[in-house]
């Protein structure tokens, strides 16, 4: 899980470098908003998954802790 959260992190990082670089560029506009648009969804799903819940714990600590099994 941390692995995926980290390739998250970094392609949303990258999304966010890419928007501004076509924002600069005339007809692009478009492209850009929806990359910004798409590093925007992509961090708050980061959040979701590392931001504790109210007993303490985060969704991605929840899910390593469980086996697997359908409950």
């Amino acid at each position: 899980m941390a692995i995926a959260l980290s390739l998250m992190v970094l392609a949303c990082i990258a999304l966010v470098l890419g928007g501004i670089a076509l924002w600069r560029r005339p007809g692009h506009r478009k492209r850009a908003v929806l990359m910004l648009v798409l590093a925007g969804i992509m961090a708050v799903n980061v959040a979701i998954l590392t931001v504790p819940t109210p007993d303490g714990r985060s969704l991605t600590s929840i899910a390593e802790t469980q086996d697997g099994a359908p409950q």
